[in-house]
């Protein structure tokens, strides 16, 4: 499936569609040259996965594990605010399709300065790769693809015309549909 974006908005909104139908235990491999937008769609499916914390892509620690916060009863982002029923709303849209995920990590790669795809199995990827519990993101995926499941989404992302554009690729090996409505 081919999408074009006109805007970082857009692919950082892209990022956030795309999260709300994982289910945890995929592997997303973004392929595309410096300044494609990769970070900016990684910004996206964390904040489509409730992440709040700052995501920056990390280039010398080549691994972040981020916590995603679950939205069943209970929770911290479960509980709403009375003074401001605008929050509410906000909350209740970032929950919705989440109460029944297993997401509890989302696992954030950056392979560029990598000399091999062993760097990545001795600081213990294979611990997520396709854990059920956890969305690994793995930037400059091709730089590792020999250690990449079969099972994976692979998403490439070039460059458009103006230079706000950005076509994005996306080949799901999973059997599952990614839908996306343009935005």
């Amino acid at each position: 499936m081919k999408i074009t974006t006109q805007s970082e908005k857009q692919t950082l909104n892209l990022g956030k569609k795309i999260a709300k139908q994982l289910k945890g235990g995929e592997v997303i491999g973004l392929i595309g040259e410096l300044g494609a937008g990769k970070t900016v769609f990684i910004k996206g499916l964390a904040q489509g996965l409730n992440i709040k914390k700052t995501i920056t892509s990390p280039t010398f620690v080549l691994m972040k594990v981020y916590p995603v916060k679950s939205c069943e009863a209970g929770s911290p982002t479960a509980k709403f605010n009375r003074v401001n029923p605008i929050n509410n709303l906000r909350q209740r849209r970032i929950c919705l399709g989440r109460k029944q995920s297993t997401i509890n990590n989302f696992i954030h790669v950056d392979a560029y300065r990598l000399k091999s795809a062993q760097d990545l199995i001795d600081i213990g990827i294979k611990d997520y790769l396709s854990k059920k519990t956890a969305v690994t993101v793995i930037e400059w995926a091709d730089q590792v693809k020999n250690i990449l499941p079969k099972n994976r989404i692979l998403v490439k992302i070039k460059m458009g015309r103006n230079p706000n554009q950005r076509i994005f690729e996306i080949n799901n090996q999973y059997g599952k549909s990614v839908r996306v409505q343009r935005t």
